[in-house]
């Protein structure tokens, strides 16, 4: 299928698969959704199209959220922030966008891209930057193929916007998170601008109808009173890493990030058992008995909750709330030396070495 439509009703899969490919992090969904679904009930369905379809001489431009998911819960956009973010863009390279990207897998940043496109009429490519979320705007496929970051707009609920020019592209996430922090916690951004060439080069595809897919798998085995970890786990040779109840959590919101751990009492087949998640706006170590890694990033480490079997994130996490833990390999180019370079457990201030999560949890 080189092009499918999407449209308002399509969003409910779509933030419920983005939420729990998100691993956590990328926003709250709900608000992302209504954003979505405003826009295409007010201009009509959303054109998802496959790479190969673009021109090679196209630009395509990533729209999303960048701060920590805990502010958008309190604070809601304006709604026409990525759009001015945009603009602005558009008019500082002297030409329109041809096509949008989704950054990441997240729940606000796998919906706001459809709000976008419907406002703009622009189409959405079906791929990511990351297969999954991370918590830094250097961590995203493009950057291991060369594409550059910048220039970046990012634009805030008060009307302040600002265009950054940057070295690496780490160094436009240092930048720009200072100005996210200012412009109230959270922004919305345009950036990475690149051609079709670099955009089929650089992609991970086929991640829109991924998380449309998961959602409906989901919503599916909810129907059916099934839960639905079990489908997801066979789906993507996932692993059960652990059910638990939350019995204390230490979160807060610091550097333009929600940073924290939660500590969980097994229960079911792990009764007796006590494990840890560690979290930079998305889950990235998950540790039982003894400290011992069992799920480190780059993998997914993927919470539903355990009774109603809808994505858990992290800024939801509270006392006495039942979580179900999964495992789920992550893209193998965030296998490569390049991928844990940029989002390994060493680059976030962790000894372990990185294991595959199928390594440390061997398939019975």
């Amino acid at each position: 299928m080189t092009e499918q439509l999407i449209t308002a009703a399509d969003m409910e899969a779509i933030a419920i698969g983005g939420a729990y490919l998100g691993t956590g992090g990328g926003g709250d969904p709900y608000i992302g959704k209504l954003m979505a679904r405003t826009a295409i009930e007010a201009n009509g369905p959303v054109r998802v199209v496959q790479p190969e379809t673009v021109a090679d001489d196209a630009l395509c431009v990533p729209v999303f959220m960048m701060g920590a998911p805990t502010v958008m819960v309190e604070k809601l956009p304006r709604g026409d922030e990525a759009l001015e973010a945009l603009g602005q863009l558009e008019r500082f390279l002297g030409r329109k966008a041809d096509a949008l990207i989704c950054v990441e897998a997240g729940g606000l940043n796998s919906t706001i891209p459809f709000a976008v496109a419907a406002a703009t009429g622009l189409p959405l490519i079906d791929g990511d930057g990351m297969g999954r979320a991370f918590p830094e705007l250097q961590m995203v496929s493009f950057t291991m193929h060369d594409i550059s970051a910048t220039p970046l707009v990012h634009a805030d609920d008060k009307g302040n916007s600002a265009i950054i020019n940057a070295v690496s592209n780490l160094w436009t996430e240092r930048l720009a998170r200072v100005q996210a922090i200012q412009m109230g916690g959270a922004s919305l951004v345009a950036a990475y601008p690149m051609t079709g060439a670099q955009m089929k080069a650089g992609i991970l595809r086929g991640t829109l109808s991924l998380i449309k897919g998961i959602g409906e798998t989901i919503a599916a085995e909810r129907r059916a009173k099934r839960h639905p970890g079990i489908a997801l786990r066979e789906q993507f040779d996932g692993r059960h890493l652990f059910t638990g109840r939350v019995v204390d959590v230490d979160r807060v919101t610091t550097g333009g990030f929600a940073r924290g751990r939660a500590v969980l009492k097994g229960i079911d087949g792990f009764s007796g058992r006590t494990f840890e998640v560690a979290f930079q706006n998305e889950f990235l170590v998950a540790r039982g008995d003894g400290g011992q890694v069992i799920a480190s990033t780059p993998d997914l480490i993927c919470a539903l909750d355990a009774d109603g079997g809808l994505p858990v994130t992290t800024e939801q996490l509270r006392y006495g709330l039942t979580v179900e833990f999964t495992g789920l390999p992550c893209d193998r180019q965030w296998r490569t030396a390049k991928g844990l370079e940029l989002a390994g457990p060493g680059y976030f201030g962790y000894d372990h070495a990185y294991e595959p999560v199928e390594a440390l949890n061997p398939a019975a």
